[in-house]
């Protein structure tokens, strides 16, 4: 089996949904599987547009996300390797309800409508599992809104912080090194704000002693003020 076909195939065995297929089952996948290339940044879908299929990463990372009529953008999820996106409106038969666009270069794997239905209606657990993962994003969502209605930005931010902290975080002299999205914007739309609110609540944190800037890497010097902050609600 070609190099790309054995790569694709470990992408897929590693996916939620399609854990459990037998190697049959993986190559009546695979066979269908298109595999998609996306330059940073570039829209894979757009929200209201006619669901085609889903989608699984191979390869980099995309975002989920909404837009307001005025421009603004809210990231629902950033989803890496072995993530598949897409399966709702591939289920129900709407359009997209948000947009997917590359974080930076990405290798997407699209399977169609029809051939995901023929893959549910052969193997019935696959729909199972479709639900068990549509769940917790709807589980996810909750919390989002949650979030949103009832806390403020500065506690937004500081539990992003603890967040990437804790997957990502290296230890730095008397702190905690993490870094930042590509921009404030970017940051801003992750957390459901606007930029300016960022950066006024990043200086306020570092005024305090809790943090350090150091362009776009923050350096954690009281992780307890910070966990204090997260859990201050309006």
């Amino acid at each position: 089996m070609p190099e790309a076909k054995v790569n694709h195939s470990q992408t897929l065995a590693k996916v939620p949904i399609f854990s459990g297929l037998t190697e049959g089952e993986l190559v009546f996948l695979l066979q269908r599987a298109v595999p998609r290339r996306y330059a940073a940044g570039e829209i894979v879908f757009g929200e209201g547009e006619p669901c085609l299929g889903m989608y699984v990463v191979e390869s980099g990372q995309i975002r989920i996300f909404k837009s307001s009529s005025g421009g603004r953008e809210h990231v629902l999820s950033v989803d890496g390797p072995g993530s598949s996106v897409a399966e709702l409106p591939v289920f129900d038969g709407g359009n997209y309800p948000a947009s997917a666009a590359a974080v930076d270069d990405t290798t997407l794997l699209f399977v169609s409508k029809q051939d995901f239905h023929a893959l549910c209606l052969a193997h019935p657990q696959v729909a199972l599992k479709v639900l068990r993962v549509v769940g917790a994003r709807l589980r996810r969502l909750v919390g989002i809104i949650e979030e949103l209605s009832f806390t403020t930005v500065r506690h937004r931010l500081a539990s992003f912080l603890l967040r990437v902290a804790q997957k990502e975080g290296k230890r730095a002299g008397d702190g905690i090194q993490v870094a930042l999205p590509a921009s404030n914007q970017e940051l801003a739309s992750q957390i459901g704000t606007v930029r300016e609110l960022v950066s006024r609540n990043l200086s306020r944190l570092q005024a305090e002693g809790v943090l350090q800037l150091d362009g776009r890497h923050v350096l954690i010097l009281d992780l307890k003020a910070l966990e204090a902050a997260s859990q201050a609600s309006e």
